[in-house]
């Protein structure tokens, strides 16, 4: 299972340079003009966890292997994006397809960084954006009405789909995302959200851009941003991109000594990595074997064998019960003979609820 987060926002926000920085290469052209990303950059970045590595002293692997993330840089937009303006529906055609949205939004003053407006302004840049993804969703919808009315000519079970895209429309119409829809847990809005795939329906992380010294303490624009994601229930990162491209290609200790110098504990990239994972409600489970130390991503509330399917579908068909060790618990003991010897080892059957951080081995027979 991948998680895919697309990044958007305004021309020249810092979208691309903090793109080149999640993916420790220069993957983006980063330039000094709007609409330098002309196609949807792509990249398989690793979500970095500690654990692995303290599983991997313990095991002594071949390799190690993490949980990863797909990022996507996406075009800026720019109002009227939804009608076609700047590069629009091409652009938004590709914010659909990814779970979850880190929306960047610009805290910093630069005269030399062009902005679309004389000057950074997060309340009115995140409204054009938010305002156009509205407006693309609802032009979806009053596509998929249409042709709705055409198929209820034939078919009357499709109504309660129609009463549900009639009323959310309603709902967009007056400028509200999907995800604040008050019946969205309606059995047939829930049909209609998962077909549509709409883009104000999936989760965002406000990405507040700051300049190097907006890291310490947060500054008006950060404040600003702050208020909005809190009105919408989304989470905020603050990041400065700039700085974090700089640590492209430092070792592990290099990076922590340089964002101490910088008066932070942990980037906001991978902060960024991280809520996005916990917003989707992903999890990670871990295998060790000397061969390598493995994170499997899954849902929040998966069972044993369809936690063990991601392996292969076979663990999942011919489940016979996994052997499960707390991540805590391993390390404590030193590794699966020692969690053994103290009897800390249990065996779980098929209803068994996977918890994050699991030391799992499944056993099975197809």
């Amino acid at each position: 299972m991948a998680l895919s987060i697309g990044i958007v926002g305004l021309p020249n926000v810092g979208k691309s340079t903090t793109f080149n920085a999640l993916t420790d290469a220069q993957n983006a052209e980063a330039a000094n003009y709007p609409f330098c990303t002309i196609e949807p950059n792509k990249a398989i970045v690793p979500l970095r966890d500690k654990r692995l590595d303290k599983l991997a002293e313990i095991v002594n692997p071949q390799k190690i292997l993490h949980a990863t993330v797909e990022f996507v840089d996406i075009a800026g937009l720019v109002k009227g994006a939804s009608k076609g303006e700047g590069l629009g529906n091409q652009f938004l055609g590709n914010i659909r397809e990814t779970s979850a949205i880190v929306h960047v939004v610009r805290c910093f003053e630069d005269d030399n960084v062009v902005h679309v407006n004389a000057k950074p302004d997060p309340e009115d840049d995140a409204g054009v954006i938010n305002t156009e993804l509205i407006l693309a969703d609802l032009q979806q919808l009053e596509k998929k009405i249409d042709r709705l009315s055409r198929m209820l000519k034939g078919d009357k079970k499709l109504q309660p789909i129609m009463d549900a895209a009639e009323a959310l429309k309603v709902h967009l119409s007056a400028g509200e995302r999907v995800a604040s829809y008050p019946d969205r847990d309606n059995p047939a809005c829930e049909e209609l959200c998962e077909e549509m795939r709409f883009i104000t329906d999936k989760k965002v992380i406000y990405a507040a851009n700051v300049d190097e010294a907006g890291l310490a303490e947060d500054n008006d624009y950060v404040k600003t941003v702050r208020r909005i994601a809190e009105a919408e229930g989304a989470e905020v990162v603050k990041l400065c991109a700039k700085l974090e491209e700089e640590m492209t290609g430092m070792t592990n200790e290099e990076r922590h000594e340089f964002l101490a110098d910088a008066g932070v504990e942990e980037s906001g990239l991978e902060q960024i990595i991280h809520k996005g994972f916990d917003a989707l409600g992903l999890i990670s489970y871990f295998t060790a074997g000397q061969k390598e130390v493995r994170a499997w991503t899954i849902r929040r509330g998966w069972t044993a064998p369809k936690a063990a399917g991601v392996i292969h579908t076979d663990f999942e068909r011919g489940f016979i019960r996994a052997e499960v060790i707390a991540y805590d618990t391993y390390v404590k003991h030193n590794g699966e003979q020692g969690a053994k010897a103290a009897g800390e080892m249990r065996v779980e059957g098929k209803d068994y609820i996977v918890k994050d951080g699991d030391v799992m081995h499944f056993r099975f027979n197809v």
